[in-house]
């Protein structure tokens, strides 16, 4: 029997509970937020820098739109990344059922076409509480390292309503990419500040504690390194929950 009593909860039930009490008893300005952390379906690019190693790939084929045979300019998935996006869909779809895992209460994606396959190829469908549907806010500071490799060079406002019409995307996104450069690819420390950035504007005005982020290796890695967590690279299409506490400072930044 654990702590509650309840003989028949589940580990994420019991969890559900522990951040539902630290949320509740957590003085004015600590708030805590549950983050399951998405990394995309395996993109072109990914098959592109797999062929040639990463050397060849960073200096040079990343910079091309493709090799004559595919295009790797805002990868789309390949089969197998389709693929591990639809497995995904039928793991949460268990553990949602049998697990009682908490199922997201906000999306967002970052606007690469990848992210936004993957997140709709995970999440749609699924057996979830009336009061948590699939909403996808597309995201522009969740995006992957940018500049340089036309991988992470998004399309444009109007190709994305397009093909993800359901999607909402977030104001003030402009109809072309703006930080994408040919000839600056963001350093860890620009990169950060990104990051830094979005979980600001996610703990200020997101009210809800379970979210859900879809979006590139590099995005996650940069969310580790300024929460203070250890690295833990995920390869396509895996996902990983982090628990996040922030204060807010004296400055009135969180």
């Amino acid at each position: 029997m654990d702590e509650s009593g309840d003989e028949q909860s589940t580990q994420w039930q019991r969890f559900e509970k522990y951040v539902g009490h630290i949320v509740e008893s957590s003085p004015d300005g600590t708030t805590y937020k549950v983050i399951y952390l998405g990394r995309h379906g395996e993109g072109y690019h990914n098959v592109g820098e797999a062929k040639y190693g990463t050397k060849a790939w960073d200096d040079y084929w990343s910079k091309l739109d493709g090799n004559g045979e595919i295009i790797w300019d805002d990868a789309h998935l390949t089969d197998r990344g389709k693929q591990q996006a639809l497995d995904n869909s039928a793991f949460f779809n268990r553990q949602f059922a049998e697990a009682k895992m908490p199922a997201p209460e906000r999306y967002y994606s970052s606007p690469l076409f990848r992210c936004l396959q993957t997140a709709y190829a995970t999440w749609s469908g699924l057996e979830v509480p009336a009061d948590r549907p699939l909403r996808l806010i597309v995201k522009e500071l969740l995006r992957e390292v940018v500049g340089e490799h036309t991988c992470d060079r998004r399309s444009s406002r109007t190709v994305i309503d397009d093909a993800f019409p359901e999607a909402e995307i977030e104001p003030g996104f402009s109809e072309k990419d703006e930080l994408w450069q040919a000839d600056h690819r963001e350093t860890h420390a620009e990169h950060d500040t990104r990051t830094q950035q979005l979980l600001d504007e996610i703990f200020s005005h997101d009210e809800h504690t379970f979210i859900s982020f879809t979006s590139h290796s590099g995005a996650i890695a940069s969310l580790l390194r300024v929460i203070g967590h250890q690295q833990y690279p995920l390869p396509t299409g895996a996902m990983m929950p982090v628990i996040i506490k922030a204060t807010k400072a004296t400055s009135g930044q969180s």
